[in-house]
């Protein structure tokens, strides 16, 4: 294990979050029947709160209205009818934002004795 001052002084808490929602949405557009559209909707509402919890913590506050609006589109408990055409676009471009959130949002890293 590397020695704490061999350590940067941040890190990229948002980065596997955002891989994993990005994965799912470039996808997503491939699932459209049953049930995924609303799963869909979860996994994209609950990872965008996730990383902008991430950017509150590394004080990027930049990133907070851009994840409320990914969250409030994809809210599964008050949906927003839009169409499929519209998230089959909007998929793609959510997963791109959560790609350049997961590298650009730092967290300061704890300093420890």
């Amino acid at each position: 294990m590397p020695a704490a001052s061999d350590l940067p002084p941040y890190q990229r808490n948002a980065l596997a979050p955002s891989l994993l929602v990005a994965a799912y949405l470039f996808i997503s557009p491939l699932l459209v029947a049953g049930e995924w559209p609303l799963v869909t909707r979860f996994v994209a509402a609950i990872f965008a709160v996730i990383v902008g919890w991430y950017a509150f913590q590394g004080r990027q506050w930049w990133w907070l209205p851009i994840m409320a609006i990914i969250a409030v589109l994809w809210n599964p408990f008050f949906p927003l009818e839009l169409g499929a055409d519209f998230f089959a676009i909007a998929a793609p471009v959510a997963a791109v934002t959560f790609l350049v959130a997961g590298v650009l949002i730092k967290t300061p890293r704890a300093v420890t004795s």
